[in-house]
């Protein structure tokens, strides 16, 4: 018998070096056995790119107490069946939830210049330089955080630390919050940091879009369903409102769809999240977390089945 737990690793081969530095392992390997994924597999670390863990796989993993993600949600490989067979879960969502409030905080800034609208005006010779003109600024304007989700919070803590805006929340959770209705009306700036679920899809539709102030701008790095797309096309072909978007629904949108072309709307491929040197942040907190259920120590990032509704 190994004196370390057996371990496996399931992931995408061509990532896993990005989130698993050689020195990642070796320090992995000091506390668990790694080997292939089998019958005496105590410790999963999983990460993007693995299969749905099926209740036929679980059948073939009888020893197995514990599952570590080096990544975001759990949702797409996880289902209820790994908690109800008693097996712990972890997540290293609290780690990329830090790059996604950093990006998610410059887009904030940038939106309340106006900056991806002006640029593209800019280079299509329809204005000039603005350095003595009245242009757009951040000082004094109203941010809207949507969700006091793990990456809500953190938007709602940079903002705070400031000291220049206003920040309202909305989130059912928590007490204190605001409707997200008067949200929508009040704010300058709209973040949104909810998760998918079926109670918030369109959540942004074309009546919330249409209670959102002339000016407003849009942005979104959480999931692309909380957007009616078709809604927020009108909005923003009209000239009312501005988006900034790291997520789509669909996603990818398809070549040629309008929202690419418009100029007060910027899209991005979903790069919010940790990317290349960023990802060693998710291994990091992987190889802590195996050390620390080895240890017998709690889980920092333990997902429970019963807040599984409301992650995202």
């Amino acid at each position: 018998m190994p004196s370390r737990p057996l371990a496996a690793i399931r992931m995408s081969a061509a990532l896993q070096p990005t989130v698993f530095s050689d020195g990642l392992l070796a320090r992995l390997c000091a506390t668990v056995e790694l080997g292939p994924l089998g019958a005496g597999t105590e410790i999963l670390i999983t990460g993007w790119g693995c299969p749905v863990i099926s209740d036929e796989t679980l059948d073939g993993l009888p020893k197995l107490r514990a599952v570590v993600h080096a990544a975001g949600t759990v949702k797409g490989h996880l289902r209820e069946a790994v908690w109800r067979r008693g097996i712990a879960v972890s997540s290293a969502a609290d780690a990329n939830a830090e790059p996604v409030a950093d990006y998610t905080l410059a887009l904030i800034i940038l939106a309340g210049k106006r900056s991806f609208f002006y640029a593209r005006q800019y280079a299509a010779g329809r204005i000039h330089s603005l350095a003595h003109g009245t242009g757009d600024g951040n000082d004094g304007l109203t941010i809207g955080v949507v969700g006091a989700s793990r990456i809500g919070r953190r938007v709602i803590e940079r903002l705070e630390r400031l000291g220049y805006y206003r920040v309202l929340v909305s989130d059912p959770y928590v007490p204190g919050s605001i409707d997200l209705d008067d949200l929508c009306r009040q704010s300058n700036v709209v973040t949104l940091h909810a998760p998918a679920l079926p109670s918030t899809r369109h959540m942004i539709d074309d009546r919330r879009l249409g209670l959102m102030r002339d000016g407003t701008v849009l942005v979104n790095t959480a999931r692309g369903s909380l957007v009616d797309t078709d809604a927020l096309v009108r909005h923003c072909a009209a000239g009312r409102i501005d988006a900034v978007l790291d997520v789509t629904d669909p996603e990818p949108l398809p070549a040629g769809h309008p929202l690419f072309d418009l100029p007060n709307v910027l899209v991005t491929p979903h790069i919010a999240g940790a990317q290349g040197r960023e990802r060693l942040r998710l291994g990091e907190f992987a190889v802590a977390e195996v050390e620390r259920l080895v240890r017998g120590e709690p889980l920092l990032g333990a997902v429970l089945l019963e807040n599984l509704g409301r992650l995202a």
